[in-house]
């Protein structure tokens, strides 16, 4: 089907003289009697505008999974949804983007036998230390306006005869 195009398009349409550009040139004549140079696209500018986009959460182990393989992204986005931009025909490194931050790459997360000690977890995931507690200190509270409205009960604890026995 290629070939077949290939020879239409250069007998049928590049070799014909069209009307736009009088009446006996060809595209093909048009093309080699122009005398400007050739610009190129810079083929970094080109590749760039053919990558694809995905968006992706972040699990906490500071990952995303994307076509069926895991790349670690980092800690401090755990949660978050993040851009992948990619080509599709390399899948060993992704690009990252997240609003705030310059793109990163990220590569294919590869687990050996021995995996090595586990990163710092981010700040804001880190647990913290109570200095106290809200619900002992509302009991507490509520306990010692208790003892303050409750009237104590009669008691005979003080109340002793002469001979020392109790009443």
């Amino acid at each position: 089907m290629n070939e077949l195009f290939q020879v239409w398009l250069t007998e049928c349409y590049q070799n014909k003289p069209h009307s736009a550009l009088g009446e006996k040139i060809s595209p093909e004549s048009a093309f080699r009697n122009d005398r400007k140079a050739l610009r190129f696209i810079d083929p970094d500018t080109l590749a760039n505008a053919f990558l694809h986009c995905e968006t992706r959460k972040v699990d906490k182990s500071g990952c995303i999974s994307f076509m069926d393989q895991k790349y670690e992204v980092g800690l401090s986005f755990i949660g978050r949804r993040v851009d992948v931009v990619y080509d599709p025909s390399n899948l060993e490194e992704l690009t990252i983007e997240y609003e705030g931050y310059s793109p990163w790459k990220a590569r294919k997360l590869v687990i050996g036998e021995r995996a090595g000690k586990r990163p710092e977890m981010p700040s804001h995931l880190q647990t913290t230390e109570a200095a106290s507690s809200r619900l002992l200190k509302a009991a507490e509270q509520k306990y010692q306006k208790r003892q303050i409205e409750q009237v104590p009960a009669v008691t005979f604890r003080a109340v002793w005869k002469e001979d020392g026995k109790n009443v």
